[in-house]
C-alpha cells in the first residue's frame, strides 16, 4: 500500500493536496457504499469506501473532483482502491486533508485526450 503527504498518482488519477474545497462545489453521493472517485472505461473503477469522515465533491468538470478526509475517530484508514483483480494499481492510503483529484490527459498527434487506464 502506498502512502503520501502532498501528491500521489493511481493509474490515470493525480491526487494533490489543496487548501480548501472550491466555492460552489457540491457533494457527490456514494453508490452502493462506495464513492466512485473515477469511472474507468473498462469498468474497473477507482473507489473509496463510504465513511462518515470522507466527502467527495464536484464542480461539474468531469476531469476534476475534490476529496475531503477528516481525521477518523477509529484507526481505519481511508483507502483509494482500484477494482480490478489483475494488473491493478496499488491501493493508496489517503491522509486527512483536502485534495484535488484530477483525471490526467496526454497529447497525441490528434490532440489532447484523457489517459485511458
Amino acid at each position: 500500500m502506498k502512502t503520501f503527504t502532498d501528491c500521489a498518482a493511481q493509474g490515470d488519477l493525480l491526487i494533490r493536496r489543496i487548501n480548501a474545497i472550491p466555492a460552489g462545489a457540491t457533494p457527490i453521493q456514494s453508490e452502493d457504499g462506495k464513492f466512485v472517485v473515477a469511472h474507468s472505461e473498462t469498468g474497473h473503477n477507482h473507489i473509496i469506501a463510504e465513511r462518515p469522515n470522507v466527502k467527495l465533491y464536484t464542480t461539474g468538470d468531469p476531469m476534476v473532483s475534490y476529496l475531503e478526509v477528516v481525521e477518523a475517530t477509529d484507526a481505519a484508514e481511508t483507502l483509494l482502491e482500484h477494482l480490478r483483480s489483475y494488473d491493478t494499481h496499488e491501493t493508496i492510503a489517503i491522509p486527512p486533508g483536502v485534495f484535488e483529484v484530477r483525471r490526467q490527459r496526454e497529447y497525441t498527434p490528434e490532440g489532447w485526450r484523457q489517459i485511458q487506464d
